[in-house]
């Protein structure tokens, strides 16, 4: 008759980690769940910021100097204002993207007729090919419907106003910058600009959706940054928690 042979239970013990491995593994701990929550704020930020942009487009019109005593961040009142436009100071957003094709918008400097501040005013979307002619700016006073809304960002530039050293009409540009635009066109500019409502009529296309990372997005790699802390402690357990050598006690 042969024995049945049980393997014996292996036996484990907790080897006392040194103070670099602790302070590493709290650090890392740390740092992770640092980023994922950053992440889930950000997650946060840009729902706030869509739900900001759907609900404008329902808003009623208020005039645009009571939209300027209110501006806040976050905020993107439906504005309404009159004026004329600067028939010679125009300026294209080159290398934009919408729903894959490749395009740029025009924008235009409206005077208001109460002669406050001017205001940048984006006129819409056009396809390549279609933006090397944009329609004519209207003659004559008009009346504007559109979002308050902050410029869109810029980034890190060197070189300076490089609008400066242009001659030609509409200037091309690859960011939008009221206060160089301002400098270029001799006048003052608000700091924000209108984004003007769709039009059936218009060739423009103007949907005004933030073009930014989704929340959705952030969320994921919140949940990667969160499974980083969690390797990290398993690590440390599993590199502290080894297995006895037999005959040790």
């Amino acid at each position: 008759m042969v024995a049945s042979i049980v393997p014996a239970a292996v036996a484990r013990r907790w080897v006392r980690p040194s103070w670099f491995a602790i302070l590493l593994t709290v650090a890392g701990v740390a740092a992770f769940s640092s980023l994922g929550f950053w992440q889930l704020r950000r997650a946060a930020d840009k729902e706030l910021l869509l739900a900001a942009f759907a609900g404008a487009s329902a808003q009623h019109p208020v005039e645009l100097a009571e939209a300027r005593r209110h501006a806040a961040a976050g905020l993107y009142p439906r504005v309404r204002v009159r004026g004329w436009f600067d028939p010679v100071h125009t300026y294209v957003l080159d290398d934009q993207v919408r729903d894959g094709r490749q395009g740029r918008f025009s924008f235009a400097i409206l005077v208001p007729e109460d002669g406050a501040e001017a205001l940048l005013v984006n006129r819409g979307f056009l396809p390549r090919a279609e933006s090397e002619n944009p329609p004519a700016l209207p003659d004559g006073k008009v009346e504007l419907n559109g979002l308050y809304a902050p410029a869109p960002g810029s980034g890190l530039r060197l070189g300076g106003n490089v609008l400066l050293h242009s001659s030609r009409w509409p200037k091309l540009t690859i960011y939008i910058d009221p206060a160089e635009i301002a400098q270029d066109a001799g006048r003052t500019l608000d700091d924000r600009v209108l984004l003007l409502d769709p039009d059936p009529s218009s060739v423009f296309v103007r949907e005004w959706t933030p073009q930014i990372m989704p929340p959705e997005r952030h969320r994921g790699y919140a949940f990667q940054w969160f499974c980083f802390a969690v390797a990290s402690l398993v690590i440390f357990v599993v590199l502290h928690w080894r297995r006895q050598k037999p005959g040790l006690n």
